[in-house]
């Protein structure tokens, strides 16, 4: 006898959705309000380029589903996503196993990524961190490692507000309550990332001495515009402020903005002034302030 696939239906005659049709419709939902994201993805893959060929590098962490995101992202870097390039550094902090589980016996499992966060970033290097629920305990200690150590922190996160979000310069938050489709949308986040770095990659290759400049905060939600920047990113003006240097981060690397959006949909601070905000720093009243 034939063995026959499971009937995944629901026991109420079929008259219910099956669990692919389900999946798929929670998925549709979500992507109805993806397209909100690009403006902080081609920003990213802008400044995520500027970095690694300044000689920075990215480091990226997750548990579970994410870590396997968080490790396919560092594959794409490291080897490449469509056609043949020079290697980018890009480190999957949960992939050095021995490392990580000998942090967990010694200092606990909540410094599992925070301790290499300070072994291997250096300031103005980019701290990526992928998690669903944005509350993880480990995830949340890394991010203050890395604020503290002077990296720019990034996060894919299922709905905001989260901690995680809250913690980060950066998040593109996926408002999905299905943990599944977060997850799937954050691996096209990945893909993208990888394709805006790629596209990226010739123009800051051109610029003698580029190094990348932290941008405003955002929090990208697939649910209407992102917050701050307006999705244009780098232009000539402040590629030309990032010339020559390192920018240090805002409010000696501690502070998150605060306040709502400013002129035209820009942020709070106003215009980038030669790449950077008004002395490294936000306008009084609605810039950088200490946690």
């Amino acid at each position: 006898m034939t063995a026959q696939s499971p009937d995944l239906r629901p026991a109420d005659g079929g008259r219910g959705p099956s669990v692919l049709d389900a999946h798929l419709a929670h998925l549709a939902e979500a992507l109805l309000s993806y397209r909100e994201c690009e403006g902080l993805l081609a920003r990213w893959g802008r400044e995520l380029a500027g970095t690694l060929v300044a000689g920075g590098r990215l480091l990226v962490a997750g548990n579970g589903g994410s870590a396997a995101e968080a490790q396919h992202l560092t594959a794409e870097l490291v080897g490449k996503l469509r056609h043949d390039r020079e290697p980018l550094s890009a480190i999957a902090l949960h992939a050095e196993t021995s490392a990580m589980t000998a942090i967990g016996n010694d200092y606990g499992y909540d410094e599992v990524f925070a301790r290499q966060v300070r072994a291997h970033g250096r300031p103005g290097d980019i701290l990526l961190l992928l998690s669903t629920s944005g509350t993880s305990p480990n995830l949340l200690t890394a991010a203050h490692a890395g604020r503290d150590a002077g990296l720019r922190t990034w996060a894919f996160t299922g709905p905001a507000p989260n901690p995680l979000a809250e913690l980060c310069d950066d998040v593109l938050a996926v408002p999905s309550p299905d943990s599944q489709v977060v997850q799937e949308l954050h691996l096209v986040s990945s893909h993208l990332l990888c394709e805006y770095v790629d596209q990226a990659l010739p123009l800051v290759r051109s610029l003698p001495g580029m190094a990348a400049a932290p941008a405003p905060r955002t929090v990208a939600s697939a649910v209407g515009r992102p917050v701050g920047r307006d999705g244009t990113g780098w232009d000539e003006h402040v590629l030309a402020g990032v010339v020559g240097g390192r920018i240090g981060r805002p409010a000696n690397g501690h502070g998150r903005r605060t306040g709502g959006a400013g002129l035209d949909g820009a942020t709070p601070d106003g215009p980038a002034h030669n790449g950077h905000a008004h002395n490294g720093h936000g306008t009084t009243g609605t810039g950088w302030v200490e946690p």
